[in-house]
């Protein structure tokens, strides 16, 4: 008892943990509450802090919005206004404490607070224009949602149902504005009474934030927003942002460890719950200390370093995540221990099992309706994957000496070390071969990216087929951080690392980028330009939609066939993509051989350091099937027209 109370008077433990500890001992929840009262009391006279309260204000409907969100702790709006948001604008303009960015499209605006929040770990904050705005950022609202970033997305709303339903940039007749994205959102609001605007907005940061995280939205009718002499409670983030460790239960934590103890060929498959949780040193210490092999997923983070002598990366195509072509669990696995990851399952029913069928399965992580979706489970952790993971450790030292964890360790480390260091001389190999061809292969521009790019870069990727395997990926100071996003819907990668880099000014961020990809989301360059965002963008221009190319080649169709590849050529003509960035104000260079790519990387990394934005156009070889055609439709409709008009 007097240890419990030394930990939460140390602050090791939140108010929430400090009173799950004392039930778990046997006190009633009257009891508990008895013994943390007089303590918290002592803790702000200490502090002589008063118990915060929050305040009421009067103004405008769209002042209360713009002062609760300031309340939230928003640094970044991050917008694209329109005219059904005058009230809201009208109260932002002499706000202090937060800073507009605009995006000249809504999906770039999106990818900006999403690249912010999942870099912070703070909710980022959208304002859109009523009905066009939220059906324009649709793809990277998408991509928010699979990845479960915490976005509070608010629009205007031209109401349908105060008077006519036909209006100018409102919903369709019978239809709410909060339809529009609804499967992409954890839950939407439509909100027409502007004394619950400063409620409904704390609403929308609370349900974002809370585990697991996601998008939600808010519709704000216009007259709300535009009402006079309306007053509202605003509270601090404190009093309704909470976030509580929750720890699994004891019994199953036993369990799973008695598992990874008795487990001939046990593996880890690793997920992004990791990151958010910052238990990222935890899983490298249970991989250490029972020498298990790890595998990755389809994730947005590099949750575990690749360059660790356990990691095996991600097996299947790049897309699905597929176990079975995995050589270590070809060899036989008995238990799989998913860490902070979705359950597995493709895009079709599979011709066979993509888990071995005889392994057991433990799960650990927060987002239960992700677990046992398709496959079943026999041990759930259910909870924060940083508390688990650390209750996980302490089992294990509690249920076997130090000398048998090493004994174990050692034979499983052995076997997978075998496997990855094959594996590294294996890929350094066939890479170098591709170094000094021109076009520059896609291996020699990774690895000159690689080793001149700072050590603790943010790369954010938006290059399905590029090569990043020479990147020392990882969270520790001297690994570079990697940054992407699992749902696949383009044009989040210029917004991405613009928000990355409000999110960490202090370090360098790189985007890695497709030249089809850069194509949705082109308009970013001027937000870099306008607010002296500094970021390096790397193009990695093959004129091709290529990883489509390669599903119209694995179908083998008349496609396949015919080499002709329909959409996928992005030449005739070329884009000059140095030219594009330049008319919104980012210089920048083109590169075509191996020999020019370090020096013009170097140039452009001494642009950033001195607050200047700066592109490189990389002209890269493809690779794969069908890399070599260029052939496209060749319709020119100038050519029959009967009229020189």
């Amino acid at each position: 008892m007097r240890e419990i109370v030394s930990h939460y008077l140390n602050h090791e433990f939140s108010r929430r943990g400090f009173m799950n500890r004392l039930l778990g001992l046997g006190f009633s929840l009257a009891g508990a509450e008895a013994v943390l009262a007089p303590l918290d009391a002592s803790e702000r006279a200490g502090r002589n802090e008063p118990v915060p309260k929050g305040y009421n204000i009067e103004g405008t409907g769209g002042a209360l919005v713009v002062e609760q969100a300031r309340a939230a702790g928003v640094e970044y709006l991050f917008t694209n206004p329109g005219a059904y948001e005058i009230g809201f604008f009208d109260a932002f303009v002499d706000t202090a404490g937060m800073q507009l960015i605009m995006g000249l499209h809504e999906g770039v605006v999106t990818s900006m607070a999403d690249g912010y929040a999942r870099v912070s770990g703070r909710p980022g904050f959208i304002n859109v224009h009523a009905i066009a705005g939220p059906a324009q950022m649709a793809g990277q609202l998408s991509n928010a949602a699979r990845d479960g970033t915490p976005l509070v997305v608010t629009a205007g709303l031209n109401d349908n149902e105060a008077w006519s339903d036909e209006n100018l940039l409102a919903p369709r007749p019978g239809f709410d504005e909060k339809d529009v994205n609804r499967q992409f959102t954890k839950i939407c609001w439509d909100a027409r009474q502007a004394a619950s605007l400063a409620l409904m907005l704390r609403r929308a940061f609370k349900v974002a934030t809370t585990e697991p995280g996601g998008p939600v939205f808010l519709a704000m009718a216009h007259y709300a927003l535009e009402a006079k002499g309306v007053s509202a409670q605003i509270l601090p983030a404190d009093r309704f942002l909470l976030r509580e460790r929750m720890r699994p239960s004891t019994s199953a934590v036993q369990k799973a460890a008695r598992l990874l103890v008795e487990a001939k060929r046990p593996v880890l498959v690793i997920g992004d719950e990791i990151w958010k949780s910052g238990a990222q040193r935890e899983v490298v210490a249970l991989s250490d200390q029972l020498g298990l092999a790890v595998l990755d997923t389809r994730t947005s983070y590099s949750n575990f370093p690749v360059q660790h002598a356990h990691y095996l990366g991600m097996p299947g195509d790049g897309v699905d995540l597929d176990l079975m072509k995995s050589e270590f669990v070809q060899r036989g696995v008995d238990l799989i221990v998913m860490v902070g990851v979705r359950d597995f399952g493709g895009r079709v029913i599979p011709e066979s099992p993509e888990v071995p069928p005889e392994a057991r399965i433990v799960r650990i992580g927060i987002d239960t309706a992700s677990m046992g979706r398709n496959y079943p489970t026999d041990v759930a952790l259910i909870g924060d994957v940083k508390e688990a993971l650390i209750d996980l450790l302490a089992a294990l030292d509690a249920l076997v000496t130090k000398e048998r964890l090493t004994d174990v360790s050692l034979s499983r480390s052995q076997e997978v070390r075998t496997i990855t260091s094959a594996a590294r001389v294996q890929t350094e190999a066939l890479s170098r071969k591709n170094f000094g061809q021109n076009p520059i292969h896609p291996d020699e521009l990774g690895a000159v990216m690689a080793r001149t790019i700072d050590k603790d870069a943010i790369v954010v990727r938006e290059n399905n087929t590029g090569r990043h395997a020479a990147f020392p990926f990882g969270f520790r100071e001297d690994e570079q951080m990697m940054l992407a996003t699992t749902a696949g819907c383009l044009g989040w990668g210029i917004g991405a690392s613009i928000g990355a880099k409000l999110a960490a000014p202090g370090r360098q961020v790189v985007c890695s980028i497709g030249d089809g990809s850069l194509m949705y989301s082109a308009a970013g360059f001027w937000t870099q330009a306008r607010y002296g965002i500094p970021v390096l963008t790397v193009v990695w221009n093959n004129h091709n939609y290529q990883v489509v190319r390669w599903a119209q080649d694995r179908y083998k169709g008349r496609i396949a066939s015919s080499r002709h590849y329909p959409g996928i050529y992005l030449g005739d003509p070329d884009i000059d993509f140095v030219r594009l960035a330049e008319s919104q104000g980012v210089k920048g260079e083109r590169v075509t051989s191996g020999s020019e790519l370090e020096p013009a990387l170097k140039r452009g990394i001494a642009a950033t350091r001195e607050g200047n934005s700066y592109l490189i156009d990389v002209v890269i070889a493809r690779y794969g099937p069908g890399a070599d055609s260029t052939w496209h439709d060749t319709f020119k409709l100038a050519e029959l027209r009967k009229h020189s008009v």
